[in-house]
């Protein structure tokens, strides 16, 4: 089998949020694992700039926006391009957000936005698109989690609150959907140097805390979790089912 078992020619993936950052990523390498891929977010502008780029790859590349937050939005869109263009094999689930405040003075506005960006998404597009892969008997689910789904930072607990539920809601997912010939895994990244962590790459002694925290000594370059989503995707993990693979450098393995 070989390299067979992780190619992804002929599979159409979506991936949430990927006009910027981890999704964008993911899509590239996706791309050129040989799958066909859906760019999406909210900003028609961003996708299609993200989408040109992509192009030169290879495989086509589809702009599908709409808001994951919102229910309707998310499976009107999917039945939409089920309907029009085709099945959507694999689906990366990796919109969120982060808002680092004291948890005595958290919005609860802002509260309620991080539950819906981390949480409702990852129900609202998973489900639609779940839908579909029941009825094809096959499918690959990727939530995107976060080393805080195990661990806690001062400064984020409602964003830790909304990754330990995506942990435990990938667990829930491969529970009732694993019969239908479906694998739903989540990956949690590290620390990676992303737009979302843009405040905590600038500060220096952040970065100093993490480079001593961390046992590989730095932050996480985006690219390296290419490897972990392409296996999830992929017929090499075809046995594999409600698991949190950890690419954090090893944060999470030492005190």
């Amino acid at each position: 089998m070989g390299t067979k078992l992780f190619d992804l020619t002929g599979r159409t993936a979506l991936v949430t949020g990927s006009s910027q950052g981890i999704g964008f990523a993911l899509a590239k390498g996706l791309a050129e694992a040989g799958a066909a891929i859906i760019i999406n977010g909210r900003d028609k502008t961003k996708i299609a700039s993200a989408a040109a780029e992509l192009s030169s790859i290879g495989p086509k590349v589809h702009q599908l926006a709409f808001d994951a937050t919102d229910h309707r939005a998310a499976k009107t869109a999917v039945d939409g391009f089920e309907a029009e263009t085709g099945p959507i094999d694999i689906l990366i689930n990796n919109a969120g957000m982060q808002h680092r405040t004291p948890l005595e003075d958290f919005p609860p506005e802002v509260f309620e936005k991080l539950l819906s960006t981390n949480i409702s998404t990852v129900f609202n597009v998973g489900q639609a698109v779940a839908n579909h892969m029941i009825k094809r008997n096959a499918g690959k689910i990727i939530n995107i989690a976060s080393v805080q789904t195990m661990l806690a930072r001062p400064g984020i607990a409602p964003y830790t609150a909304t990754k330990g539920a995506v942990g435990n809601l990938t667990k829930g997912m491969a529970t009732d959907w694993a019969q239908y010939g479906m694998q739903v895994n989540a990956i949690a990244p590290g620390y990676f140097d992303t737009p979302l962590n843009a405040a905590l790459v600038a500060d220096p002694d952040f970065s100093a805390w993490l480079e001593k925290r961390t046992p590989a000594g730095r932050w996480g370059n985006v690219d390296e979790l290419v490897g972990a989503c392409i296996f999830l995707s992929s017929a090499a993990s075809s046995f594999v089912n409600g698991h949190t693979l950890y690419v954090d450098g090893g944060i999470t393995a030492s005190l």
